[in-house]
C-alpha cells in the first residue's frame, strides 16, 4: 500500500481494523458489544480490602465476576431473569449479587453488591444501582433449604426455557444429560413471599439435588463452589441445545433412543489421579476445578485480568540446583481453601519439635549471650549461648585471673602478705590519712599561718629553697600529690 493521506488508504486501513476486530472478538456477545473494541479488567480490588470484607472474599468476588464475563462470552445472558449469587459468609448469611442494570460484560469483582438473606444491602460495592429483590427472592428461599450450597446459577437461555416448558423435562439423551444427574422441578410463580411457596420448594429439591428446572422459567444450578456450579450449568445447556435440536429433528420423543441411567453411567468427576514422579502424587480436586482453571487461563490471555488463584500449574518447574539465581516472584496470590476439601499435608515430628522450640526461643523473656569458649585441641572454640545473669559481671575491662596479678615481679610473697594485712587492718580501723609525706621536702618548715605585712621578710629569710631544687621537684614528682 502506498504512502499519502489520500481516502482510498484511509478507507483500506479502516478495513483491515474492522478485519481484525472482527477476528479478534467472540462470536456471541448480545449484551455487551462495547466490549469489542476494549476489556475491562476482571479484578479492580487494587490492593486494599475494605473493612467488611470476610476471610477469601476477594477471590469469591474475582471468581463470580469471571463467571458473569463467561457467560457473556459464550452468549448466554440475559438482559433480564438471569441471576447469579454467591454465599460469602454462613455464619452471618450474606451473599454477592449483581447490582440491577449493569451489564455482564462489564461486571468487576467491587461492583458486586453484598446482601444479607433478606436482600438488604450490606456493601454497596463501586456502583450506586440496587438489587432486584424479585430475583432474590428465589435464591434466598433456595440457599434457606440449603445450607450446604454455595452458589447458584440462575439460566434462562432459549434452549434451557425450551425444556423447562416441556412435560417431559429433560431427556437422557447424551452423554450430557447423565452427567448432570438428579433433576427436580419446580412450578414457578416469580414470586416466594409465601410460606407455602417455599415448603413446597424444600420438597422438590431435596436435600441432595444439584440441578432445578422452573417450569417455564430456565434453569437453576446448585454448586457447593462455584467451579461445580459452572460445570453444571455448562453441561445442562449442552444437554438442552441437544435435546432441543434432537426433538426438531426427529418429530417426537417417541423417535428417539433414551439412554438407561442404570446401564450408561457417566464417568466420574472431581478425582483427577497423576500417577509417576514426572507428574506428581495422587491429587483430589473439586468437580470441574480443571475446566475452570482452563477458562480463567483463557481469560487471563485475553487481558482480562481475573485474579484467579491457580492450583494447577499447566507446565511443571524443572528442578534446579543451587548455583542457579533465584528468579523473584512476579505475581502473589491468595487461595480461600475450603474447610475439608483439601486437607494440609501433616507435618513430620521432627519438624513440628522443631518448629515448637524455635518458638519457644523467639519468645522468651530472657536476654542471651553468644560466648565462645575454647576448646582442648588448638584453633577449635564451642559457641554457647548464656543468660545475661549468668555472665560474670566485672567492673572494668581486664580480666582478673589471679588474685595477685598486679604484684610486681621478684617481691618477698611474705611482704605482699605483710603489706596486705596492714592495708586490711587499716580498713577496720577506719584510719585515713592525706597519704605518704614527701621525702624531698620533709626538713622544710613551713607555717600554716597567713603570712602578715611584717613577717613576709622573716619567712624569706629562714626559708631559702634553690630555684634549681624547686624545678627539679616539679619535674621529678609532678605525677604525685605531694604535700
Amino acid at each position: 500500500m502506498k504512502k499519502g493521506g489520500s481516502s482510498s488508504n484511509l478507507w483500506a486501513l479502516r478495513q483491515i481494523a474492522d478485519y481484525m476486530a472482527s477476528q479478534g472478538s467472540p462470536a456471541a456477545l448480545s449484551t455487551s458489544p462495547s466490549s469489542m473494541m476494549m476489556v475491562t479488567p476482571i479484578n479492580d480490588l487494587h490492593g486494599s480490602e475494605p473493612g467488611s470484607m470476610v476471610k477469601g472474599e476477594r477471590l469469591m468476588r474475582c471468581k463470580l465476576a469471571s463467571v458473569h464475563r463467561l457467560l457473556d462470552l459464550y452468549g448466554w445472558a440475559q438482559l433480564s431473569h438471569t441471576c447469579l449469587t454467591l454465599r460469602v459468609s454462613k455464619e452471618q448469611e450474606h451473599f454477592l449479587v449483581l447490582p440491577n442494570g449493569l451489564a455482564y460484560g462489564e461486571v468487576t469483582a467491587s461492583s458486586l453488591v453484598k446482601v444479607n438473606i433478606l436482600g438488604e444491602v450490606v456493601e454497596r460495592g463501586s456502583t450506586p444501582l440496587g438489587v432486584d429483590l424479585g430475583s432474590f427472592s428465589l435464591h434466598s428461599a433456595i440457599y434457606s433449604t440449603r445450607p450446604d450450597v454455595r452458589c447458584l446459577l440462575h439460566l434462562h437461555t432459549p434452549a434451557t426455557t425450551a425444556v423447562s416448558a416441556m412435560k417431559c423435562g429433560l431427556l437422557p439423551l447424551s452423554h450430557e444429560a447423565l452427567l448432570v444427574g438428579e433433576v427436580a422441578y419446580y412450578d414457578y410463580n416469580t414470586l416466594m413471599e409465601d410460606k407455602e411457596d417455599r415448603v413446597g420448594l424444600q420438597k422438590s429439591l431435596g436435600p441432595t439435588c444439584k440441578v432445578l428446572v422452573l417450569r417455564n422459567h430456565g434453569i437453576v444450578a446448585l454448586g457447593e463452589s462455584v467451579e461445580e456450579a459452572f460445570y453444571t450449568i455448562y453441561h445442562i445447556q449442552a444437554a438442552c441445545q441437544i435435546q432441543a435440536s434432537a426433538l426438531c429433528s426427529a418429530g417426537g420423543e417417541q423417535n428417539l433412543i433414551m439412554l438407561d441411567r442404570s446401564i450408561h453411567k457417566p464417568i466420574a468427576a472431581g478425582t483427577v489421579g497423576w500417577a509417576g514422579s514426572t507428574f506428581g502424587p495422587l491429587t483430589k480436586s473439586r468437580l470441574g476445578e480443571h475446566e475452570f482453571e482452563a477458562l480463567m487461563r483463557t481469560l487471563d490471555n485475553l487481558g482480562y485480568r481475573t485474579g484467579y488463584a491457580y492450583r494447577f500449574p499447566v507446565l511443571l518447574e524443572r528442578s534446579r540446583t543451587r548455583r542457579e539465581v533465584e528468579v523473584p516472584a512476579t505475581v502473589h496470590s491468595f487461595q480461600f481453601e475450603e474447610e475439608g476439601v483439601h486437607p494440609l499435608p501433616r507435618q513430620h515430628p521432627y519438624a513440628q519439635r522443631q518448629q515448637q522450640a524455635k518458638t519457644r526461643w523467639l519468645n522468651t523473656p530472657n536476654s542471651y549471650l553468644r560466648v565462645n569458649q575454647d576448646q582442648a585441641s588448638p584453633g577449635h572454640q564451642h559457641t554457647t549461648w548464656l543468660k545475661t545473669e549468668e555472665m560474670q559481671q566485672g567492673s572494668g575491662a581486664i580480666k582478673i585471673e589471679n588474685s595477685n596479678q598486679f604484684v610486681p615481679l621478684f617481691t618477698n610473697p611474705q611482704e605482699v602478705l605483710e603489706t596486705r594485712n596492714k592495708i586490711r587492718q587499716q580498713n577496720r580501723q577506719d584510719m585515713k590519712t592525706a597519704g605518704p609525706q614527701s621525702q624531698v621536702l620533709a626538713g622544710v618548715i613551713t607555717d600554716d599561718s597567713p603570712p602578715s605585712g611584717s613577717s613576709l621578710g622573716a619567712i624569706s629569710k629562714r626559708l631559702k629553697v634553690p630555684r634549681s631544687s624547686v624545678q627539679t621537684i616539679v619535674h621529678k614528682y609532678k605525677h604525685y600529690g605531694t604535700t
